[in-house]
């Protein structure tokens, strides 16, 4: 078999990648975590309790938000749909709408939403996740006891 080389090394003799490769670098991870069941009974979206406030450590930096929701589920054997979305300050820069639930009672599924945003700023931010019930029975996160449902924040440097 032939010795594969890269720029006159062995394959053992390198030890990091070459400077024109370009990488990002996680700077900071931030997490909010919400254990209490929280319903939505109206037609308008409600906070969940997850909010993470940082401040970034560059105006080139961008932020990985991962929602993860735990038990998320209705009360009723009426057909029943909820959105989710999350906020940036007061923008809404990520909505989900596909959580449906049939006419089956207590209805318990997860749910994930992730967004890549790149603020552009280097002012304290506030990311929070809120939920809305779309139809008519109760929509709700954590809907057993012990679930947990959380927003993580990865702050990432940019890379070239």
């Amino acid at each position: 078999m032939a010795l594969t080389k890269i720029n006159n090394n062995t394959l053992s003799a390198i030890t990091g990648l070459p400077s024109a490769i370009a990488t990002g670098k996680i700077l900071k991870v931030e997490q909010s975590v919400q254990t209490s069941t929280v319903t939505s009974n109206a037609n308008s979206y409600v906070d969940t309790g997850l909010t993470v406030t940082l401040t970034p450590a560059s105006s080139s930096s961008k932020f990985l938000c991962i929602v993860s929701l735990a038990s998320i589920g209705k009360d009723s054997s009426t057909t029943s749909a909820m959105s989710v979305r999350i906020l940036k300050d007061s923008s809404e820069i990520a909505l989900t709408q596909n959580a449906m639930f049939s006419q089956a009672a207590a209805q318990y599924d997860t749910m994930s939403l992730i967004k890549l945003d790149a603020p552009n700023t280097t002012s304290q931010i506030v990311y929070k996740v809120q939920i809305k019930n779309r139809e008519s029975a109760n929509v709700y996160i954590n809907g057993y006891n012990g679930n947990t449902s959380t927003l993580t924040i990865f702050e990432v440097s940019t890379w070239l």
